[in-house]
């Protein structure tokens, strides 16, 4: 790739620099529930900040645009004391706190998706934010998959940047796309129309895929097992079969389901029409840690059961089992990075990404647009 990195940013001091930050963190009553991506978006403010830039962060927060940034910037400054927030993007008020920043201050805009004409990717507005700065780093892989005017309008008219997270996030991913052998992709989670191009992608890629979560349930029904009232997909069936054939997918022995009497671990050809698949059973997760044990790269997307509904036994049976070896192991998606700060382990793996359909869209076929815009930067 040709993208340029903060190695190759000029002299910055006193110089406005727009950072296009992952800040979309969870809220609970108005406070953030778990401060994860703010951690990892911390670096490049401050190694910004120590050059005497003028850091003005642009992010965005949850899928209401009305939502704002504000809670996640009081959190901020638990590691950037200095940090500043303005309830504007391109307005007067945004100018005039830019005009007062001083050099090494940070001042984080009002959530960028409160202007519709960022999903649109509005030329107009891109060249709003890019008047804001003199240079634009890109530190948000979690957004990178995105084709809006943040990520890829932006670019177009600023020289720009990708910002440490960024850079090190697709480091790790290209491993992820020339794993060494033998080789485990865990994928979980639900939605089989999306995931049907990782899958496809992976295949000749991984000696072995586990397939876990709802999208289980489609490879399950493909075998012409009885998945009762589980969640499956309506497009599944037939290319789930094709996959199969391949032999590189594993599947779950033993499930919990949920039933009219109650909750049980059955075989998964056990499973009847009332009941509702909701994790993977412990027998699983057994012969599953055998391929954990002797893999030397792991990917893992998704968690494995009903996570919403509290189904996390098998998340994080599995997420012991991978931070207990030695194989190099790349972490994705929300809450299984979640179940795995929950249970403290987050430094026994090699990498925890901030993006999960980043994640997937790049280990497709290791493009993205945000990072396609880096290349085509002036």
């Amino acid at each position: 790739m040709s993208y340029k990195t903060l190695k190759d940013l000029p002299d910055v001091r006193g110089k406005c620099v727009l950072v296009r930050s992952e800040l979309n963190v969870p809220l609970e009553d108005g406070a953030v529930a778990d401060r994860y991506r703010i951690e990892k978006a911390v670096p490049t403010l401050t190694d910004l900040s120590s050059r005497g830039a003028k850091v003005i962060v642009v992010a965005h927060i949850g899928r209401d645009p009305e939502a704002s940034l504000a809670p996640v910037v009081e959190d901020l400054k638990k590691d950037v004391p200095s940090a500043q927030f303005v309830a504007d993007l391109t307005g007067d008020a945004a100018r005039a706190a830019i005009d007062a920043l001083p050099e090494g201050g940070v001042l984080v805009l009002e959530n960028v998706r409160s202007n519709e004409c960022e999903k649109k990717n509005d030329p107009e507005f891109a060249q709003a934010l890019a008047s804001l700065a003199d240079f634009y780093v890109d530190d948000a892989f979690g957004a990178t998959h995105r084709e809006h005017a943040s990520i890829v309008g932006v670019p177009q008219h600023l020289p720009a940047f990708a910002g440490l997270l960024l850079e090190r996030e697709l480091v790790e991913m290209q491993k992820g796309l020339e794993p060494e052998y033998p080789s485990l992709f865990i994928l979980g989670g639900a939605k089989f129309a999306t995931k049907e191009p990782l899958l496809e992608a992976a295949v000749p890629r991984y000696d072995t895929i586990f397939i876990g979560g709802a999208l289980a349930n489609d490879f399950l029904k493909a075998e012409g097992f009885n998945v009762g009232k589980s969640l499956v997909s309506d497009e599944g069936a037939q290319k789930a079969e094709e996959l199969l054939a391949t032999g590189k997918i594993m599947l779950p022995v033993d499930v919990i389901v949920e039933t009219p009497d109650g909750v049980f671990t059955k075989r998964a050809d056990h499973v009847e029409s009332n009941d509702k698949i909701v994790d993977v059973g412990p027998e699983s997760i057994t012969a599953l840690g055998v391929r954990i044990a002797h893999a030397k790269t792991i990917i893992w997307n998704g968690p494995l059961g009903l996570y919403e509904g509290g189904y996390i036994e098998s998340t994080k049976s599995v997420s012991q089992l991978v931070a207990d070896v030695q194989g190099h192991s790349i972490i994705g998606g929300g809450d299984t990075v979640a179940a795995i700060r929950e249970l403290g382990l987050e430094d026994q793996f090699n990498f925890l990404s901030t993006g999960g359909g980043a994640m997937l869209d790049y280990l497709v076929d290791g493009v993205l647009p945000g990072v396609e815009a880096l290349n085509e930067s002036s």
